[in-house]
């Protein structure tokens, strides 16, 4: 970790209680109050991931996790779309050099959304892809300049041909204010809509060479940050800030047992060994999902600084740990819920039951499919042969 990075990780846990201040009102407003975004940026979070070119630190993913994870613990909806927007510059350095200045070369300080799975419509024509329709669920799309849609590009007969991720500017797509649930309320999830949008050929970056490791931007930027598995940072941008969710709900747990009379015991809830078992086993299950999720990511990131290939046992093993780090910590966070007692069922600011919406809500993302990636994983333990963009 470099003074820079760490600097950043130091104003983040600065941060914290602000942003968990400000939780109440990231759910009544269903987004990121703007004041969080604007001090998190700040911070230099959101750079964290940003190429050295662009102003960026391309720092060590490592403390990119950690800084998630502290903000996290603070508000769920925050941490949710602080990992999701801040890992974009990293994708985004993977594209053309032309696509990255137009992103950045005027504002260093632009945001990207995103919303990858292809329910949209491409049409190739000239010079590059038409997109028409809308894209779902895209955290933290009000407090960005740019969005990354995927899509399939199909053949003359409408077969796919090809899976792409196209970066539209903001000028050009709309959003819909469509996102209303019980968890991650504050995550500000909307659709965009592209009616008609015309995606230059250098802002349409194909998965296959992504998962390749063979991309023009790992032409241009030298930085081992570079070199790492899309499918390995992607997914534990999905599973940390669900980890910290569950951090959070711990201590807010432990901190609300300290006080907690149960009445039909007539007993302090502290003084019951039932309530210490489980304040333990939770404790064990989220500590043992973080020291998945961080050996992995580690383990990667060695051998891109030392320029050696990425062995597909290790990507798989990424993939079991990540969605085994999201069910332990959502298991973690019912264990305490269902001793929490009835109060933490009442509407209003209950951390541990905010905490237990937001955790299910988050694992309901595609990339916490538990037997997609642990059948990956045997796969890759029997030699048979992986779908190579799964990993």
């Amino acid at each position: 970790m470099s003074d820079a990075t760490g600097a950043v990780l130091e104003a983040v846990r600065a941060l914290a209680p602000a942003l968990r201040e400000r939780a109440a009102e990231a759910e009544a407003a269903r987004r990121v109050p703007d004041a969080s975004v604007r001090e998190l940026a700040e911070t230099g979070f959101f750079k964290l991931l940003q190429p050295r070119a662009h102003g960026g630190h391309a720092a060590d993913p490592a403390v990119f996790y950690a800084a998630v994870k502290e903000i996290a613990r603070a508000c769920g909806s925050t941490g949710w779309v602080a990992s999701v927007v801040g890992v974009h510059p990293w994708h985004v350095a993977l594209y053309e050099a032309k696509a990255q200045d137009e992103v950045w070369g005027a504002d260093p300080d632009a945001r990207i959304c995103s919303s990858y799975a292809p329910t949209g419509t491409v049409t190739p024509v000239d010079g590059g892809f038409l997109l028409d329709g809308r894209w779902h669920f895209s955290s933290g799309c009000d407090h960005t300049d740019w969005a990354l849609l995927g899509g399939l590009v199909t053949d003359a007969d409408g077969r796919p041909v090809d899976m792409r991720t196209f970066l539209v500017p903001r000028a050009e797509y709309r959003i819909d204010d469509v996102w209303d649930t019980v968890g991650l309320r504050g995550s500000g999830s909307n659709d965009i809509v592209c009616e008609g949008v015309f995606v230059p050929e250098h802002r349409a970056l194909s998965f296959g060479p992504v998962t390749a490791l063979d991309t023009p931007g790992q032409k241009v930027h030298s930085e081992p940050l570079y070199r790492l598995p899309y499918a390995a940072v992607f997914t534990t941008t999905i599973s940390t800030p669900i980890v910290g969710i569950a951090e959070g709900a711990h201590e807010a747990y432990a901190a609300a047992t300290r006080e907690r009379f149960r009445v039909s015991y007539g007993q302090q809830v502290a003084q019951d060994p039932f309530a210490q078992v489980r304040i333990a086993r939770a404790a064990s299950d989220i500590d043992a999902s973080w020291l998945q999720l961080t050996r992995n990511i580690a383990e990667l990131y060695e051998l891109a600084v030392r320029g050696e290939p990425l062995p597909m046992a290790l990507r798989a093993r990424t993939r079991r740990d990540q969605v085994l780090a999201t069910e332990r910590a959502v298991a973690a966070v019912d264990l305490l819920m269902e001793n929490a007692g009835g109060s933490a069922m009442r509407t209003g600011p209950s951390p541990v039951q905010r905490a237990w919406r937001d955790v299910h809500t988050g694992r309901g993302h595609a990339a916490n499919d538990p037997e997609r990636a642990l059948a990956l994983y045997g796969q890759s333990v029997l030699g048979l042969d992986i779908e190579d963009t799964m990993l």
